[in-house]
Order: structure tokens, then sequence, then C-alpha cells
């Protein structure tokens, strides 16, 4: 089937299987959250799509509350959101999340894995232009009728609505992922995930051999603990 294929598949069981870093990028999200909007959740929808992420990765309660009294405290730890855009090898646009409170070592590690594994860093707006920024929300599908919850969900922001096997997933404009999140809260829709994502407006069709070499830089960056999403143009279709 080809690595592509089984990088795709295996991605993000692999991320996820070091608990302990996970729990430090979602203890992150909640730091950024709480000095954007307060620490209380309701007040504070970004907070709560952290509060969400914690429990989706299994993250204990004590852990995300200890995380929220951290963050509110006058000793919290400054965290800042980077935004890195670069090329991996074979002209693969790159786009890397980061959330830092050491500015410097952030962008020596992110260059440097560029440089040693075949890329470039790219300036500010590089290739930004070629993804579009979205909104993907999962729901346990049940017994939802999928029409009904499209004519109910469209007046919040939504643009596109499939099913997944048992879940069915919702994809919106960036700027209407805090209506869609309230919306779907108020209607008492089970959410198993929620997360911005960037999607590529064209793909690049590469060789096993040329993937490989990709995916190689993608791996070591995301080992990088300040490194929170990944996004790239390259081909992920199975073939």
């Amino acid at each position: 089937m080809g690595r592509a294929f089984e990088y795709r598949k295996e991605r993000k069981m692999k991320r996820w299987a070091n608990m302990a870093k996970v729990f430090t990028k979602v203890g992150r999200e909640i730091a950024i959250a709480v000095k954007e909007g307060g620490p209380d959740p309701e007040y504070n929808p970004r907070l709560r799509l952290a509060i969400q992420n914690g429990k989706t990765a299994n993250m204990p309660k004590a852990n995300i509350e200890n995380a929220i009294k951290r963050a509110s405290s006058k000793d919290a730890e400054n965290y800042d959101e980077v935004l890195f855009e670069g090329y991996a090898p074979h002209g693969v646009a790159v786009i890397v999340e980061t959330t830092t409170d050491n500015n410097n070592r952030t962008v020596a590690n992110v260059r440097h894995i560029f440089s040693k594994y075949g890329g470039s860093l790219g300036t500010s707006g590089s290739v930004d232009y070629m993804f579009s920024r979205k909104g993907v929300f999962k729901l346990k599908a049940g017994e939802l009728d999928l029409e009904e919850l499209e004519l109910e969900l469209i007046d919040f922001g939504l643009e596109e609505l499939k099913q997944d096997e048992d879940q069915i997933v919702l994809y919106t404009e960036f700027e209407s992922f805090g209506d869609m999140q309230k919306a779907l809260e108020e209607k008492n829709l089970e959410v198993v995930s929620s997360e911005l994502v960037r999607i590529p407006s064209h793909t690049k069709d590469l060789s096993d051999e040329q993937v490989e070499d990709v995916i190689k830089l993608i791996e070591k960056m995301e080992e990088d603990d300040d490194v929170g999403s990944i996004f790239h143009n390259m081909n992920m279709d199975e073939g």
C-alpha cells in the first residue's frame, strides 16, 4: 500500500503513545487558554476545547484541574504560540504550530530539523497561503439523522458533514469554530474530538522513497516538546 498509507494510519496512535508528552502539550493548551480568556471554562470556549482534548487523551481530571490552577497563578509560565513555515524535501510545504516559553530555543530547534532532514525554514507567509484553516468536529453517530443534523447546524457555519464509520465529521470555517462548538454543546451532542486544522489547497504526489524522506523530517519535528501540530501538502491517500 505504500509508506504514506501506513504513516497516515499509524501516525496519531504513535503520537498519543507517549502520555507524558501528550499531557504536557494539553497543559500548554490550557495555559494559553486561561491567559486569553480566564480560568472559567463556561465563559472560555478555548479552555473548554483544551479540557476536551485532555479528556480525549485520557488525562486524569485532577491533572486538568491542576493545570488550570497553575495557569491561573501569578507565577504561571508564559507561553506563546509561534507558527513556522517551510519546505520539507521534494518541495513539500510544511506548517509547524508550536507553543513555547523560549522562542530562541524553538526557532533554533525547528531550523535545525528542517536543515538536517533536507528541508528549509521559510519566512512568514511563504507557504501559509497554500492552506485553509478549518474547524473539525467528530461526534458519536449513534442514532443521529445526518440530514436533520445538517439542517440544524448550517446556520452555525457548517460547511461539510460526512459519516466515517461510527462517527460523524463536521467541517467549519475557522471563524465559525466557536459558534459551532457552542451549538453542539447546547444541543447536548457528544463531541469525541474537535480541532483546528490546515487543509492544503493542492497536494503533491511523491514516490515511496520521497515520502520516506518527508516522513523522517515530520517525525523528528513531532518529537520536539514545543511542537503541537504539523501540516503539509504531501498526498497521503492510499495508493
